[in-house]
């Protein structure tokens, strides 16, 4: 039978999944709370009671459906720092770890790489490939073209370049 500082750590933890944190909201002391949260985890009945109070839960959100709803609208809105919060989300859901050792072909890697550069936009990849030890050249031979593409392509539309007219 649990007292009522381990009910409430129980209850606690499901919420948090953080066993410090769960300590200090059941009313251990904060100084004491990383190892009081350790201790209760220890016993079994507070694990049967975590599991039954996990069992009791019901939600009718499908996590990871709303999860990418989210990555999708940020990802298409700009959002940069917001859809690698939900792509974060989605891997510690679906069970990645960042420490894991995940073997990926090429092909798997440079879709995976062409998709962060998606998210993050031609503004900051541009950045970012700016401070590559090989962009030189790359940055280079890109903004010439550029440069000679804008400048024939507004010469022949009539548009205006720099404040002024053709």
């Amino acid at each position: 039978m649990l007292n009522e500082k381990q009910e409430r750590f129980s209850q606690a933890y499901v919420l948090h999944r953080n066993a410090t944190e769960a300590a200090r909201t059941a009313g251990y002391a904060t100084n004491s709370a990383h190892n009081q949260g350790y201790r209760l985890l220890q016993i079994q009945e507070v694990q049967d009671r975590v599991t039954e109070l996990e069992q009791e839960l019901e939600t009718d959100v499908n996590v990871i459906e709303e999860i990418e709803k989210q990555y999708e609208f940020a990802k298409n809105n700009g959002h940069t720092n917001s859809a690698i919060k939900a792509l974060e989300l989605l891997s510690r859901v679906r069970g990645a770890s960042a420490n894991s050792n995940v073997r990926m072909d090429g092909e798997t890697l440079e879709t995976a790489i062409v998709g962060c550069l998606n998210v993050l936009g031609e503004e900051k990849v541009v950045q970012l490939l700016s401070k590559c030890d090989f962009s030189e050249g790359i940055l280079e031979e890109d903004g010439e073209e550029d440069a000679e593409g804008a400048v024939g392509d507004s010469q022949e539309n009539g548009t205006v370049v720099n404040g002024s007219d053709p």
